[in-house]
């Protein structure tokens, strides 16, 4: 009885059928399969890179009454946990080719690292806002390149986090405002900083640049993911990804529109109902941006943006069919279910915001609750699911609050919505 009453306490999943209006998709390109290869080409070049693993979920499948469910897995990513160091270490690499007048084809990280591309270059200052992964890959990658960096994270960041980042070398604090206004305070900084430079991973009016090329960097994923999937005589049907302000979602779903673009996956962004600005922007339906303000308090520290990415909005917008947003129990079933594999499946463990998909499929699989949404996704017995675990355990307590503890499941929690 207890269950039930709480189960009816839950905020429940919303979502929005995308029935935008079309643009001419200008973006699209920017993520087709030749830069994502260039992407990849770089990344290869690193002597840490390893493809992540594509783990096959079988028992689970089967027990959702799927046909294939697959999990890219991030967390051995560099690593660093996260899927985050593809996009920022792309970037710099990039910003140094172009201010150096080379091909990104041209400066591997042999030659990126050397003593003679570090003469002519010299030294810059690299400026992020970030919840903790975002941060640590660029601060990582400036390390490793002899440059400096520059870290600001948001309200409710915890130390854990902010440790990375230190440990990396970078400037780093937590500041008393949302990350938005984080990302406003780097740029800010790095404009007025002698040879600063703002490497973000969202895109506004004017600075999509360096965006796109983070986009980019993030393709190294998909690309990855794909030919894993090929080599298991797989071709996906759907792909759910989640989405902060929507540069790994605009990647992915960019890159898989690509590769099928006659008939593509049915394809589902899924956001933290508290900073779910695409969602708001689908539902809205006329084709403008809707930002989310105020803390926007989750435990999904990675999807906390509230102004979604101008690059990836245009792509999304044209290729994704479903938007969703997920209070904060969805990220928590999906790291539990993750750490916790049926017999014969793999554990995969994945952080709070790399487990919202798992915790949607289950939801639409289980819960007649949502059994329109299943139905308008075609997911039955045929289907062939990839989903992206974008991070580990990036903060172990958090993890253990989650999986030890049951940190938002039954009980009333401060941080969830139950």
């Amino acid at each position: 009885m207890k269950e039930k009453q709480n189960k009816q306490q839950r905020q429940p999943i919303k979502w929005a059928l995308n029935r935008l209006p079309k643009t001419d998709d200008r973006q699209l390109g920017k993520m087709s399969m030749e830069e994502m290869q260039k992407a990849s080409s770089f990344h290869k070049s690193f002597p840490q890179y390893e493809p992540t693993p594509l783990t096959r979920l079988s028992s689970l499948a089967q027990y959702l009454g799927l046909g294939r469910v697959y999990v890219k897995d991030e967390s051995y990513r560099f690593g660093l946990n996260a899927f985050k160091v593809l996009g920022g270490s792309y970037a710099i690499a990039r910003y140094i080719a172009q201010q150096t007048g080379k091909d990104i084809a041209d400066i591997p990280y042999s030659v990126l690292t050397s003593e003679a591309l570090r003469e002519e270059f010299g030294q810059a200052t690299f400026f992020t806002a970030t919840d903790g992964n975002h941060g640590r890959g660029v601060a990582w990658a400036a390390r490793r390149l002899g440059q400096k960096c520059v870290v600001r994270m948001p309200k409710g960041s915890t130390q854990t986090r902010l440790r990375h980042i230190a440990n990396e070398g970078a400037t780093v604090t937590i500041e008393d405002m949302n990350y938005d206004d984080c990302v406003r305070l780097a740029a800010k900084e790095a404009a007025d900083t002698p040879r600063g430079v703002i490497i973000q991973d969202t895109a506004w009016d004017g600075y999509e640049e360096i965006p796109t090329w983070i986009m980019q960097g993030y393709g190294t994923l998909a690309l990855e993911a794909d030919r894993q999937l090929e080599q298991d005589g797989c071709r996906p049907t759907h792909i759910f990804v989640q989405a902060g302000v929507g540069s790994l979602s605009g990647a992915v779903v960019g890159y898989f529109s690509n590769r099928f673009k006659e008939h593509p996956p049915v394809m589902v962004v899924a956001e933290a109902n508290a900073a779910d600005c695409l969602y708001r922007s689908a539902k809205k339906g006329d084709g403008s941006r809707v930002d989310v303000t105020g803390d926007m308090l989750t435990i999904m520290a990675g999807l906390a943006c509230g102004e979604a990415n101008t690059v990836s909005w245009d792509i999304l917008r044209n290729h994704v069919d479903a938007f969703v947003s997920c209070p904060d129990w969805v990220s928590a079933n999906g790291t539990r279910i993750y750490s916790a594999p049926l017999r014969g499946d793999s554990q995969v463990i994945s952080g709070e915001s790399g487990s919202v998909t798992m915790g949607l499929l289950h939801a639409l699989m289980t819960d007649p609750e949502y059994a329109q949404l299943k139905e308008d996704l075609h997911l039955d017995e045929t289907s062939q699911v990839l989903l992206v675990s974008s991070e580990g355990d990036t903060d172990p307590q958090r993890f253990r609050e989650i999986t030890w503890e049951g940190l938002c499941g039954s009980q009333k929690d401060p941080f969830c919505d139950v």
